[in-house]
This record gives structure tokens, sequence and C-alpha cells, in this order.
């Protein structure tokens, strides 16, 4: 049964599935406080395209939005990349005790 981080992980995932949404990612970790217009600059893509893939971004966590005026900024929400790092490492951990098993059992035959 998944555990809840895990269903957060999963959401998280889910979003960076996307190569666009990473390099949204990417840009907003150098770049915080950035409009959808200053981010559609960065990409290939239109405004309401990058509003799109920030839509999606927020649902898992990753972005949170500020009004400013007329204007609506995003900025990186790194506690939701830190969760789905910690439920890698938790499932890297238990995979390496049981290779790790697997190698004394292998030892003693």
């Amino acid at each position: 049964m998944p555990t809840p981080s895990a269903g957060r992980a999963d959401a998280v995932f889910s979003a960076l599935g996307d190569p666009t949404r990473r390099r949204l990612i990417e840009i907003l970790s150098s770049t915080p406080d950035s409009t959808p217009t200053g981010l559609a600059g960065e990409l290939p893509i239109t405004r309401q395209a990058v509003a799109k893939h920030l839509a999606a971004l927020s649902g898992a966590g990753l972005v949170r939005s500020v009004r400013a005026g007329r204007e609506t900024r995003y900025e990186l929400e790194p506690a939701a990349l830190g969760e789905a790092a910690d439920w890698i490492a938790s499932v890297g951990a238990e995979w390496e005790g049981r290779l790790e098993g697997l190698r004394r059992l292998l030892e003693r035959g």
C-alpha cells in the first residue's frame, strides 16, 4: 500500500515526466519570481503553454504562484523535490539491504 509521501512522489514524478516542465524547474531554480511571459521567452512555446505547464507543476506542489498587481509570479517549492528525493533514497536503501543479504547468501553457498 502506498504511503502518503509516495502519493506525493507520484505527483512529482508525473509532473517531471515532461521535459518542458523539467526545464521550467531549472529556470525557476536560477530565476525565481518569474512570470509566464518571461518564462515563455526562455522556451520555444507560447505563454499559454507555459501557463498550462506551470499549473501542472503547481498541482504537484513543485511551484507556487504569488499575485503581484496584475501579474502572477512563480517560484520553486523545493520541499516537494526533497520529498521525492527522500522516497528515492528510501527505496534505494531497501534494495541495497536486499542485495547485501543476497551477497551473504551467495558467499556462504
